[in-house]
């Protein structure tokens, strides 16, 4: 494991800061940020080519996941669904979930209220990875993936055209979210190989909605640097097309470097 490992700390960084972390589960790459008491960002440890599957063996080797602080898990996983708010009703997770993937062993299930209460993102885990989390940490909360994404869009929903699809790439996926009338219309995850796939999914999703093309604004985050995607190819398809960043709710103590050769979306922002 040691050769996955890439490390991002501050040139004062202790363990014995670390008030709590967060891990984020990607589907080919596990995340780990620690921060202190004030909310910064002291150290990052970044594995990839490992997955969720990986944990049980991770929680026993990396020195981070062996503190004794609190965790915060978020799972990127194309099993979740989104209810609204006024219609959730706790307990009845699995049915929601029914048409999101695979019946999972012994599931747990878990939410987060976006939106004011509007909506609530759900999902789940196997029963053997909670235990082994719950084995490691006294103190858990637990994330669809989604949902640092969804609540910055959420934030910058008042900056954003009549007609708005908004992607994040990651591990071979990505988020797509089309917003109408500042209002979300669709929200879902796609498995994505090549530009054409990139292409196919954002045509569709301009006929269903029914968007003119020369009027919708395509907004992309974390350039997925395996596909080539630029600003020039997009705009040979979408008159409205660009590369953007997240503004920020992240700080980091002093002495991080290279953060954007991490090209992810939580570097920037993330669901507090």
């Amino acid at each position: 494991m040691e050769n996955k490992l890439k490390v991002y700390k501050s040139d004062r960084f202790d363990l014995q800061d670390a008030s709590y972390l967060s891990l984020f589960l990607y589907p080919n790459s596990i995340q780990i940020f620690t921060k202190d008491e004030n909310e910064n960002t002291i150290c990052i440890h970044s594995y990839h080519s490992l997955n969720s599957d990986s944990l049980e063996k991770l929680i026993l080797t990396d020195p981070l996941l062996r503190a004794d602080i609190p965790a915060k898990i978020y799972l990127h996983s194309p099993y979740f669904a989104l209810v609204p708010g006024v219609l959730y009703q706790p307990g009845k997770e699995a049915i929601y979930l029914e048409f999101a993937g695979k019946t999972l062993d012994n599931p747990f299930y878990f939410n987060t209220a976006l939106d004011s209460n509007n909506l609530q993102v759900l999902s789940g885990i196997s029963g053997k990875l909670f235990r082994t989390l719950s084995a490691r940490f006294s103190e858990l909360s637990f994330h669809h993936g989604s949902v640092s994404f969804l609540s910055y869009l959420f934030k910058e929903r008042f900056n954003l055209i009549g007609q708005e699809i908004l992607i994040y790439f990651f591990d071979g996926n990505m988020y797509s979210a089309a917003f109408t009338a500042q209002e979300l219309s669709i929200f879902n995850i796609f498995e994505i190989n090549s530009l054409e796939d990139i292409l196919k999914y954002l045509l569709i999703l301009v006929k269903q909605l029914e968007y003119n093309r020369n009027l919708v604004r395509i907004s992309v985050f974390n350039e997925p640097d395996p596909k080539g995607i630029n600003e020039e190819w997009g705009k040979s398809y979408f008159n409205n097309f660009r590369m953007i960043q997240a503004s920020a709710n992240q700080s980091y103590t002093h002495g991080f470097k290279n953060l954007k050769h991490l090209s992810l979306f939580e570097v920037n922002w993330q669901f507090v």
